[in-house]
């Protein structure tokens, strides 16, 4: 069988692991930035989710742009911005231009995700989904394993703005991939023919929803949705809480200097790279394929993984760099392992022409998350010279996700359309 459809999905893990690297850029110079424009703890808290404030206001239009327009012309488009935002972030003066640096960069990547799902289902069968997705989700966790470090290295030896610069640098080369190799299904002139029925192996179970139509209110009202936008909120919550501080964290938590609180970060993420490889991807696409039951599986794993998130508390009073770093490893880690299950979900749920509208939606709950995390974080850490109370808001609400899960997900299989053909 030949393997166009895994070049598809390596290019689209480059990608993430790229934009990650705009995201990490921010907590890696946090001290710096305190340095440059005098900034409070709150103040970086706000800085750390303005991002996610564009990020999240694009999601549903993303949505209805992507199954209008297409994956290949939102993408380009989007790309090109958030490489023009990482130069931006460079050469700010102000504090101010560095907020609308971060709101360009939101705009720019808030495609990323839910075009990702989308192409994965038109690239993969189902069966091989899990894998796919996990190559470009598993990317978003690489990238601050070895972002971290490289980035805190890179700012050590020639300042902020270069860190910064290079990141654009380095999108402006995914630019010229993405643009060169992307390609749906149908326009590209080098996938076979034989390569091409074996992706549409699931068409007949879309069949009957592959020309109906269902608006953003009939989807939003959907249980199914309601569930992933529950559980993949409180998985986002956990991750860009450790996003945006986790090398804060053991620097001023646990009073480790300044370069090991950036390797020391890389670790939990390489736990989580490969929790979400190869327990989100290998194994579970190996035990469908196997004969397992796909709904079974998919669910236990999201809900499995979401309540090993719950070990975020284990770290909330501990003054040990190595019990905390086992216990942010064990909730990530697990998180990570339900991650790539829970972005294949739109493509196996949504009918064919609102995958999109899906992703966008999730995605929503997804950069709420992402804004409120750091922000409450600030808030809580500045009142309570602690990351305790921080956790703790953390693990309430990833027993809302797993509630979610649990009792609105159902089976896991297409929904119906709000208007049939």
């Amino acid at each position: 069988m030949p393997r166009r459809r895994w070049r598809i999905a390596w290019l689209l893990g480059f990608g993430v692991l790229v934009n990650y690297f705009d995201r990490v850029n921010l907590s890696v110079s946090h001290a710096a930035l305190v340095t440059t424009f005098g900034i409070s703890t709150v103040t970086f808290g706000y800085l750390s989710g303005a991002y996610n404030w564009t990020y999240a206001m694009c999601q549903l239009p993303i949505g209805v742009l992507l199954d209008k327009l297409g994956i290949k012309r939102v993408g380009r488009i989007s790309i090109f911005l958030w490489s023009i935002a990482s130069f931006a972030a460079a050469i700010t003066p102000t504090i101010g231009g560095f907020f609308g640096a971060r709101f360009l960069l939101g705009v720019g990547e808030a495609p990323t995700f839910p075009s990702n799902a989308k192409a994965i289902g038109l690239w993969f069968p189902s069966r091989e989904r899990s894998f796919a997705t996990a190559i470009f989700d598993g990317a978003a966790k690489f990238a601050s394993a070895i972002g971290v470090p490289l980035i805190g290295i890179l700012l050590i030896k020639v300042g902020w703005r270069w860190s910064f610069a290079v990141t654009g640098l380095i999108s402006l080369v995914y630019f010229a991939l993405f643009w060169r190799i992307y390609r749906d299904p149908q326009d590209d002139p080098v996938l076979t023919a034989t390569e091409r029925d074996y992706i549409a192996t699931d068409d007949r179970i879309f069949a009957a929803n592959e020309s109906g139509h269902a608006s953003l209110g009939y989807l939003m009202r959907q249980p199914k949705v309601i569930a992933m936008v529950l559980g993949f909120g409180s998985y986002n919550y956990i991750f860009y809480l450790l996003l945006t501080w986790l090398p804060s964290y053991l620097s001023s938590a646990l009073h480790v200097d300044l370069l090991h609180s950036f390797l020391y970060t890389g670790v939990p993420w390489l736990v989580a790279t490969a929790g979400d490889l190869i327990v989100g991807g290998w194994l579970v696409d190996f035990l469908i394929q196997r004969g397992w039951d796909a709904n079974r599986v998919r669910k236990a794993t999201l809900i499995l993984g979401t309540a090993c998130g719950l070990g975020i508390l284990g770290a909330a009073n501990t003054h040990s760099p190595v019990t905390a770093l086992v216990w942010i490893s064990v909730s990530i880690g697990g998180l990570s392992s339900a991650a790539p299950v829970g972005w294949s979900i739109p493509s196996l749920i949504a009918p064919r022409s609102s995958v999109g509208k899906v992703g966008g939606i999730i995605n929503l709950s997804n950069q709420a998350s992402g804004i409120a995390a750091p922000i409450i974080t600030g808030y809580l850490v500045a009142a309570r010279q602690s990351f305790a109370w921080a956790f703790g808001v953390s693990a309430v609400y990833l027993l809302i996700g797993i509630a979610g899960y649990t009792f609105l997900l159902g089976r896991i299989e297409p929904m119906p359309s709000e208007t049939q053909p």
